[in-house]
């Protein structure tokens, strides 16, 4: 049992240590070794999530629904920055990585979640930058419950993980899936829960909405944000469920897009 485990811990840190390599040769051929390259991890989600909160700030009422403009504005966006990033580098990302499948160590799955890790600690620590920032010039105020904003994160997280391995792969199985994908994520804009909070909807359409993962994970953000303020709707349980259940499906497409990567 002991040698067992022993093993266990040796192929997990074996994992790791390829995701980390991956990430890092992902960084150099995205974003360049000189300059500004390594920068970009965090600067292209910073202007993303910068830019549209200084817009909305600027074009908008100060409050809606007795809630501050700039503080819904950043707990919608960044979730969504994160998911909108997994999904799109999630596209054909097999196909671009393949030749390195000859590599025993390196699977699908690792390269997938490679992608996907970036995509996330890029996004969050460029939503923390935005967040110190509107903090220091009065715009927001520090979360009110800490725990309940991780707690959102964290099932974003694995939402976003969960939909990039599921379209990683049938973007690998169908062309067609690569050509919908630009437009399914703008018609799903609606149904993230970013622009809008559950209880500002008529009671009859609140369910609809809270079937969504990301309304409930956006809900739960809010709600550490703002504290009782912002009668957020959400169900932990159902949440932990519907994104365990995307992640199962996820890990079954990926181990099985082996046979449809075209290795260039």
């Amino acid at each position: 049992m002991y040698d067992r485990m022993l093993k266990l811990i040796d192929d997990f840190s074996l994992q790791a240590r390829v995701i980390y390599a991956l990430i890092m040769r992902e960084i150099h051929t995205r974003y360049g070794r000189e300059n500004l390259g390594f920068f970009w991890v965090l600067g292209e989600p910073i202007l993303f999530c910068g830019g549209v909160t200084i817009l909305w700030t600027a074009i908008r009422p100060s409050h809606e629904h007795g809630l501050p403009m700039t503080a819904i504005v950043i707990t919608g966006y960044v979730p969504l920055t994160m998911w909108r990033h997994c999904l799109g580098h999630s596209v054909k990302a097999f196909e671009a990585n393949g030749s390195l499948l000859f590599h025993r160590q390196v699977t699908p799955i690792t390269i997938i979640v490679a992608r996907a890790v970036l995509e996330l600690m890029g996004t969050i620590m460029a939503g923390m930058i935005v967040v110190l920032g509107s903090i220091l010039f009065g715009f927001m105020k520090p979360p009110q419950y800490y725990s309940m904003v991780y707690l959102g994160l964290f099932f974003q997280a694995a939402f976003c993980m969960a939909t990039a391995m599921i379209f990683a792969s049938l973007s690998e199985m169908s062309e067609l899936v690569e050509k919908i994908m630009s437009v399914v994520s703008y018609l799903a804009l609606p149904f993230t829960g970013a622009f809008t909070m559950v209880d500002w909807l008529p009671p009859k359409y609140r369910w609809y909405m809270m079937l969504s993962p990301s309304v409930d994970n956006i809900e739960m953000i809010r709600e550490g944000q703002f504290g009782l303020n912002a009668h957020a709707h959400y169900d932990v349980l159902y949440d932990s469920y519907i994104t365990f259940f995307l992640l199962l499906v996820g890990v079954y497409l990926t181990l099985r897009v082996r046979r449809f990567i075209l290795v260039q």
